[in-house]
């Protein structure tokens, strides 16, 4: 009689080195949400030639960004909790096909009333299929690597946002901004049968939930061949949660790190959003070339690759809360430096080194709470932090185009922009604190000093 042998998911992920298997996941997840970083952010390089063609003002375009940032937001707190429900897989592949065929309907809007309701209905399956890519790239990762996997992983979005400057200045001056949009739109369309015939569920999700138990051997065998798991089961290190995913986010043990991400992703995304939206328009009414605007404005989501990277790294070897609080508070000078270059060069350097940080730490962040939560409201956490987030990248979108109409001078906008992210810091420094005291409260009820598990 076969002896029956338990395995601990986590735990065999653990054990074992990191293979080609494992990069692939990351690979297909790295290039879903490049392709929606590229829609996100190509709105934003678009908008100048939409602007002179509707002869719109910067508060008639600036509905153009809140649609599709409130979409961003409505489809994160609707697609996680499903993600949790019904497995990562097809959560990521719906919201996928979803952003591509409505950027591509995006490209054929005549008004700019229609243009909003497209962009909105865009931003839902954006917002859908980030947060499960963040989960899914969590799951499948070493815990000694998590963060520097998901932050290379989400370099993907900074990336796909840094291509749309670049394919924007190639493509508008032979098609219009509408082929940037058919171009955002084709291609999440040919990856979307790649991730289904590619991309495994996550074996965490499918032993949590008791499902499966064939599918989770062929998956963790093809991390370790050498295993035998014919006659397995399959556990992980958490019992499946009672009620609803977004209720648990609120018990007593996450409650106030919940808190902190919601407040920090508030901050942090309105700060990064309002400069993602309003940047090309700021250069260029300085007089800078709109081919060159183009080009400056890209140093953002270049800038953000970079430090994703950086910071994660940072992360794993260190405390990540005091990592991402000090990254916020260089993102607050740099952002000061933006209103005050008086020169070209000076410019690219502030605006590559204020991506660096904010987007940087944004993504680091997304690591931090696909940590932060197990895995029964993995998705729901790290999608209703973004969705608060969102509410605060609408705010920003929105701000600029106020900013911009009251004249303040660029000196004087770019110090009120740099605020939120001095608040991110703080939020990061509290929740870290506050871990810290929970972590030693813990010890000191243990006999003898050890944690339980």
């Amino acid at each position: 009689m076969a002896t029956i042998r338990t395995v601990d998911v986590q735990d065999f992920i653990n054990s074992h080195k990191l293979t080609t298997y494992q990069l692939m996941i990351v690979a297909l997840c790295f290039l879903a949400v490049a392709f929606d970083g590229f829609d996100t952010a190509s709105i934003g390089f678009i908008a100048p030639a939409i602007r002179k063609q509707w002869a719109l003002s910067a508060l008639q375009l600036a509905p153009v960004f809140g649609g599709g940032l409130f979409g961003l937001m409505i489809g994160a707190l609707l697609f996680g909790p499903l993600a949790d429900r019904f497995g990562r897989k097809p959560i990521l592949c719906v919201s996928v096909a979803l952003f591509g065929v409505l950027c591509l309907w995006s490209a054929y809007a005549t008004s700019l009333r229609e243009l909003i309701l497209l962009r909105f209905l865009t931003g839902l399956g954006l917002g859908g299929a980030m947060p499960t890519a963040i989960a899914m790239t969590s799951e499948f990762g070493p815990e000694k690597q998590r963060s520097l996997l998901v932050t290379s992983m989400f370099c993907g979005f900074t990336l796909g946002g840094a291509s749309g400057g670049l394919v924007a200045s190639q493509i508008m001056p032979l098609h219009g901004w509408q082929g940037v949009l058919l171009f955002g739109g084709t291609m999440p369309l040919l990856l979307v049968p790649v991730l289904a015939w590619l991309l495994p569920e996550s074996v965490r999700y499918l032993a949590l939930n008791g499902r499966k138990r064939e599918q989770v051997a062929r998956t963790l065998q093809r991390i370790a061949p050498q295993e035998a798991l014919d006659h397995a089961t399959f556990t992980v290190p958490e019992n499946k949660a009672k009620g609803s995913p977004v209720r648990n986010l609120f018990g007593n043990d996450v409650i106030a790190g919940t808190v902190c991400l919601w407040l920090t992703f508030f901050m942090s995304l309105m700060v990064y959003y309002l400069l993602t939206s309003w940047l090309p328009t700021v250069i260029n009414s300085t007089g800078i070339p709109l081919g060159k605007t183009a080009l400056v404005a890209a140093a953002l989501p270049l800038g953000s690759t970079v430090g994703a990277v950086l910071i994660g790294r940072l992360m794993d070897r260190h405390s990540p809360y005091l990592v991402l609080a000090g990254s916020y508070l260089i993102a607050a000078m740099f952002i000061l430096l933006i209103g005050v270059a008086s020169s070209l060069p000076m410019l690219v350097v502030a605006v590559f080194g204020a991506g660096f940080a904010t987007g940087g730490a944004q993504t680091g962040a997304n690591a931090l709470a696909a940590a932060y939560y197990p895995t029964a409201n993995r998705v729901s956490g790290v999608s209703w932090a973004l969705g608060i987030g969102r509410v605060g990248s609408i705010v920003g979108s929105m701000i600029g185009g106020v900013l911009l109409a009251m004249h303040l001078g660029l000196p004087i906008m770019f110090v009120l922009v740099a605020i939120p992210a001095i608040v991110a810091a703080l939020s990061m420094f509290g929740m870290g604190r506050h871990e810290a005291a929970l972590r030693s409260s813990e010890v000191a009820r243990t006999p003898h000093g050890s944690v339980q598990p």
